[in-house]
Parts: structure tokens; sequence; C-alpha cells
């Protein structure tokens, strides 16, 4: 069975990605992947990029981008309550839904930038055509829920996120990182909200470097992206919240 990474950060995923987006490319070559998706934190600045080296190289691109998401109106930027936000991930599935993805990412900057450059499901709706979602990390929106032992609410964040996309073009993203505390348990819950709402689920891996060799490079910019030690503990479960 072939599989092809839906959740890909290039070095355009300012001080989290590592990895080149030639690189990238290449090595997804290199494994036989017929396709790859890039989606960097709030931007599309390396889909031109992303795109020739693809077609270069004989791989599908997808592109696409993990959004950040407000927890209520990207308008409202209030100090201690409209600095959260949650991660999706979105991914064009023809022409129209890159036009639609270049129309939410510009306006999470122009109108929704607090901190982070933010959409809200009122866009999401407006502009869902030609689409297709997951429920990204753990700074996903599904997954907090869980991560808060409330299966039920996830349940229901996951059903409006279909109701947005449209059915087939929502899915529960399950991936694996035992490294990251909880990681197993929240994977574990993802997967009742997937079965017990009919939601299929997608795999994929979060990458943030090329080679394995790569970690110790990629935790120096997340330390310094997150201010932290690099013998901090929490700095991966960090990442999440940003």
């Amino acid at each position: 069975m072939s599989f092809v990474h839906l959740h890909t950060h290039s070095h355009y995923s300012l001080l989290d990605g590592l990895a080149k987006v030639e690189g990238l490319v290449k090595r997804a070559r290199e494994l036989g992947m017929s396709a790859l998706a890039l989606t960097d934190h709030g931007n599309l600045y390396g889909a031109v990029e992303f795109y020739k080296a693809c077609k270069a190289n004989g791989v599908k691109p997808i592109i696409g981008v993990e959004a950040y998401i407000a927890t209520g109106s990207r308008l409202s930027k209030n100090p201690g309550v409209d600095d959260r936000r949650f991660h999706l991930i979105l991914l064009a599935e023809n022409n129209e839904g890159y036009q639609n993805l270049l129309r939410l990412v510009t306006a999470s900057h122009l109108e929704g930038f607090y901190y982070k450059p933010r959409m809200d499901k009122e866009l999401l709706r407006k502009y869902s055509r030609g689409l297709i979602a997951t429920s990204a990390c753990m700074g996903g929106e599904v997954a907090r829920a869980v991560a808060a032992n409330d299966i039920e609410k996830a349940k229901a964040l996951a059903l409006e996120y279909q109701d947005i996309f449209g059915r087939g073009n929502f899915y529960i993203e399950l991936s694996h990182h035992p490294g990251i505390p909880n990681h197993a348990d929240i994977q574990k819950g993802l997967r009742r909200v997937a079965t017990e709402t009919g939601i299929p689920v997608v795999a994929t891996q979060d990458i943030h470097y090329l080679m394995p060799e790569d970690a110790k490079a990629q935790d120096v910019l997340l330390a310094v992206q997150t201010n932290t030690r690099l013998d901090d503990p929490d700095r991966l479960t960090m990442r999440e919240d940003n």
C-alpha cells in the first residue's frame, strides 16, 4: 500500500520546520511516493517553490496549510482570550480549492492576525469548496476536547467540521509520536471519535525535519520559538499551543 505525507512542514514554518522544500520533495521521490503535501504554519510562502520542485521530480504536489483557527471570531482580539487558537489542516483538492485557500490565508493575515494569522469558522464555511480538511495535531480543536476527556464535545466538533467541508472532505488525523506526553491516549480517543461519528481517519506524521539525525537541530529551532531550554520536557507540548 502506498503512503503519502499530508502533514508536512518546511523551513517556511518559521522557527519550527527545518527541512528545505527541495529536500522534502527529493526524499519523497527517493521513497517512491507518488505525491506530497506541504502544510506550513499559517502561510503559503513555499507554494510556488514546492509546486515547481514537485513537477521537476515527478511528484504530485498537494498544496495546503496548517491553519490557525480562532476560538471565536477572527475579528476579536482581546488579550488573554484571543491569543489562544486551534490548528486545522487544509488541502487544496483542485483549482477552486487552491483559490479558496488563497482567500482564507489572505484574510487570516489581513483580518484575523493576532499573534498568529487566524481564520474562523465563518470564513471556513464561506470558502470551503474544493478543500479537504483534517483535524490536525494535538493542537487541533477535536484533539483538545479529547485531551480534556470530553468525548461528546470532540464528536460534536468533528461533526461540525464535517458539516463545513462536506461528508468525505473532513478526516480525523492520527499520528504516532511516542515522545510527546499523552499522545497515545489522545490518539485512542480520536479513534473513538471517528468510530462513533463515522468520520474517516487518515494517517499522518506531522513532519518537521527530513532525517532522524536532524532532530537535534530542529529541537534548537523549537527552543528558540518557545523560549525554553533544550532540556525542558514540556517543549514538545508547547509547540502544539503555538
